[in-house]
C-alpha cells in the first residue's frame, strides 16, 4: 500500500473536555505515504445525530423498530481534483497534515448519550479517494454537552425552586402484619457525583423483621413512529439494619450520585432518561413493599463534593 498512515484527530475544544453548541471544532487529517500519489478527493465530514434501534415480537414475527435523526451535518473539502475523477490532484511523499475547523450550530442539541437500544453521537469523519476502487477512511467521536442547564424542563422559578425542595413518600404495607414506611429526600435536584441525605422511618407492626434497601432506578424510553419501549436499571445504593418486629427504626442514610452518570435528559424526541430513588423492605412472606422518589441528575459543577455523615440508627419498641 502507497499510503502507509490515515488519521483524523480533533483538539480540545478551548481546554475543556466537551464541546457545546456554538463551538468551533478543529483538527486535522494526516496522510503518510511511500511515494507521490494522486488523489481524486481529501474531505472531511462532521456529523450530530440520534438513533433508536430494537426488535420486539408481534404475535410470531420479529419486528425491528427504528428511528433516527440528524442535528447537523458539513463537508470540509481539502483536496479535489479540477475534473471528477481525474486524478488531478497529488499528495507528496512523507508526512502530510491537513488542519480543517467546522462551527457547531448553537441549537439546542442533547449531549451525547449511549443507552440500551439507541445512542446520541457527533462525529467526525475523513475519506481519501484514490479511485472508485481504492478509498481509504477513518472516523473518531468527540464529546459534545448541551448548553442547556435544565434539559428537561422550562427555566422557570418554579422549575428552580422544586429542585431544591424536599420530596415525600410514604407506604403502606400488610401481610403477617402491618409496615409503614415514610420517606424524605433533601432536595429532587443533585449533581453527578453529589451526596444527598434521605431520611426513612419504619413502623414494623408484623411479627416478622424487614431489612431496608436503597436502590437508584434508571430509566431509559426509546420512541420511534411505530412504537416505543422501555429499559429500566436498579442500583444498589446499600442496605440498613434489620427493624425487628413490633418495634419503629429511624434512619438516615446519605446516598452519593456516581460521577459518571449520564444527566436527566428530555431533549431528545426519539429517547429520554429519568431516575428515581427506590427503597424496599426485604421481607419474608410478604410481598416487598416499596417507596419510590423523583430524582433528577444535573451536570457536575466538577467541584467536590463533602461526603454528608450518617446519623446513627435509632430503635424504639412499640407499646401495645
Amino acid at each position: 500500500m502507497t499510503v502507509k498512515h490515515f488519521s483524523l484527530e480533533y483538539n480540545r475544544a478551548d481546554g475543556k473536555d466537551t464541546y457545546s453548541p456554538g463551538d468551533a471544532v478543529s483538527g486535522k487529517v494526516t496522510v503518510v505515504t511511500s511515494k507521490e500519489i494522486k488523489v481524486q478527493c481529501l474531505l472531511v465530514k462532521a456529523k450530530g445525530k440520534s438513533k433508536v434501534t430494537w426488535c420486539e415480537q408481534d404475535g410470531e414475527i420479529p419486528v425491528v423498530r427504528s428511528n433516527k435523526r440528524n442535528y447537523f451535518y458539513f463537508e470540509h473539502i481539502i483536496l479535489q481534483d479540477k475534473n471528477k475523477g481525474d486524478g488531478s490532484e497529488i499528495i507528496g511523499p512523507g508526512r502530510n497534515v491537513y488542519p480543517f475547523s467546522f462551527d457547531i450550530p448553537n441549537n439546542d442539541m442533547p449531549s451525547t448519550y449511549k443507552g440500551k437500544w439507541g445512542e446520541i453521537t457527533y462525529s467526525l469523519r475523513a475519506r481519501l479517494t484514490q479511485s472508485i476502487w481504492l478509498v481509504h477512511k477513518t472516523k473518531t467521536k468527540f464529546p459534545f454537552q448541551t448548553k442547556s442547564e435544565f434539559p428537561f424542563a422550562s427555566r422557570s422559578e418554579m422549575i428552580l425552586i422544586g429542585l431544591k425542595e424536599q420530596q415525600y413518600a410514604t407506604r403502606i404495607s400488610f401481610g403477617s402484619g402491618k409496615v409503614t414506611i415514610n420517606v424524605t429526600s433533601e432536595k429532587l435536584g443533585l449533581e453527578q457525583g453529589e451526596a444527598m441525605q434521605v431520611f426513612l422511618e419504619v413502623l414494623n407492626e408484623s411479627a416478622r423483621p424487614v431489612t431496608p434497601k436503597f436502590f437508584l432506578c434508571e430509566k431509559q424510553t426509546f420512541v420511534a413512529p411505530t412504537g416505543r419501549t422501555v429499559h429500566t436499571n436498579d442500583i444498589l445504593f446499600g442496605m440498613g439494619d434489620p427493624v425487628p418486629p413490633a418495634s419503629r427504626q429511624v434512619l438516615t442514610k446519605v446516598l452519593s450520585i456516581p460521577p459518571g452518570l449520564p444527566p436527566t435528559f428530555y431533549n431528545c424526541c426519539m429517547m429520554k432518561l429519568e431516575y428515581q430513588i427506590k427503597i424496599t423492605l426485604d421481607a419474608p412472606l410478604m410481598k416487598d413493599p416499596e417507596v419510590k422518589l423523583p430524582l433528577v441528575i444535573l451536570h457536575g459543577s466538577h467541584k467536590p463534593h463533602q461526603r454528608k455523615k450518617e446519623r446513627s440508627t435509632r430503635f424504639k419498641k412499640l407499646t401495645g
